[in-house]
């Protein structure tokens, strides 16, 4: 049987099961059943929010980003943060050359903002043609987040200004960071305090709500102007809550910063994110840190998710009957966002069951990466 919603769908993907032709024309997906599995072919995804990190650790990881996304969104919290065009550039360069050999991957840089940020450095950033957004970290907030911002509206009004004329994004990592507010409600909060004030001053800044969290988060992006306020969305808060990180004990791989929350706010973000909305695009934060670093008595806060992450969308599309929105939101609503063309090649997706490796390991250590030793369905190939 011909799942109906496959039928007239707007999109350019195709479906295929087994040989069986599959032909869109004009976004009329024609299917033809057969006894075999699935398979999705989709414009090649970007990711726009990734973590690589540096040097032997990014040496490591590079490749299982590469092989499945076109460009990614690099975060710049290294130590020291890439606070600089010049830096940003080095950086680029760094991965370019960790790269694996014919690899057509493109790093999209970013800039660590910070209370001494100056609008010229926003003015090089947009001549260089390699930083595409400028990271707010609130100080503490998350990994490597000491040198952030500790009062936007106080220390970054003139480099807001400069942002709005070149039409630099704000990437924003949504939490406040007082010891008073709850862990649990830092998103709603910050949104209250910070962002919905801060659309307000600048409502032509270029916003994206990064690893939203909430159905609070939801509401604010769909209350904003579209193609001004959009959101990332990562594998993690598609799939899991806040009992996750507990149960059969703490799970330290579950544990991320924003913090998984309760069963209602996951489900809303599955439900914006499955509607077709432009507003929500894919975004990981796959975030690699050493096994020991997470298994210890302090554990590091991300979940490396680069080798799962388009098994766990697609998932979470096929089961909401949306596998003809997937392609909008891994490969369109990002690049229409920022202004970029979309990617020309395709990747495949099949029904096709695979375990995931208990770990990577590597001559440093080992990375346990998202659903370690399990079964997913959707196993992503190399793009074509």
């Amino acid at each position: 049987m011909v799942n109906s919603c496959f039928l007239g769908a707007p999109s350019l993907f195709s479906i295929k099961l087994s040989s069986s032709r599959i032909v869109n024309v004009r976004g009329h997906i024609h299917l033809q059943a057969s006894r075999t599995k699935m398979e999705l072919s989709i414009t090649r995804p970007d990711d726009w929010h990734l973590h690589l990190r540096d040097g032997e650790l990014l040496e490591s990881v590079i490749s299982h980003s590469s092989q499945h996304f076109g460009r990614a969104i690099i975060m710049p919290n290294l130590k020291p943060p890439i606070t600089t065009t010049a830096a940003a550039v080095a950086y680029r360069q760094s991965i370019l050359k960790a790269l694996p050999a014919n690899s057509d991957f493109s790093p999209l840089m970013t800039l660590y903002l910070t209370d001494t940020t100056s609008p010229n450095e926003i003015k090089l950033a947009r001549e260089s043609g390699v930083v595409f957004g400028v990271k707010l970290y609130p100080a503490g907030a998350t990994t490597n987040s000491q040198d952030g911002v500790t009062d936007l509206f106080e220390k970054c009004l003139p480099v807001l200004d400069e942002m709005v004329r070149q039409n630099m994004p704000l990437l924003v990592h949504g939490e406040v960071t007082s010891p008073d507010i709850d862990i649990f409600d830092r998103e709603k909060v910050f949104i209250d305090t910070i962002l919905s004030p801060l659309i307000q001053k600048f409502p032509k800044l270029k916003v994206v709500m990064e690893h939203i969290t909430t159905m609070d988060a939801v509401n604010f992006v769909e209350s904003c102007d579209e193609g001004f306020v959009a959101a990332t969305v990562t594998p993690q808060h598609l799939v899991l809550n806040r009992n996750s990180i507990f149960q059969g004990g703490l799970q330290p791989h579950n544990y991320c910063l924003p913090v998984l929350k309760r069963e209602i706010h996951r489900r809303a973000i599955v439900s914006a994110v499955t509607s077709g909305s432009k507003r929500f695009f894919l975004g990981t934060d796959s975030a690699p840190h050493e096994r020991r670093k997470k298994e210890s008595t302090c554990g590091c806060a991300g979940i490396y998710n680069a080798p799962v992450a388009l098994s766990v969308y697609a998932k979470v599309f096929e089961e909401a009957s949306a596998l003809d929105k997937l392609e909008a939101f891994t490969s369109f609503n990002g690049p229409d966002f920022y202004g970029l063309p979309r990617n020309t090649s395709k990747i495949k997706l099949s029904k096709t069951p695979w375990k995931v490796p208990s770990l990577y390991s590597f001559g440093w250590g080992d990375i346990v990466p998202m659903f370690a030793g399990e079964t997913l369905d959707w196993l992503p190939s190399h793009h074509v």
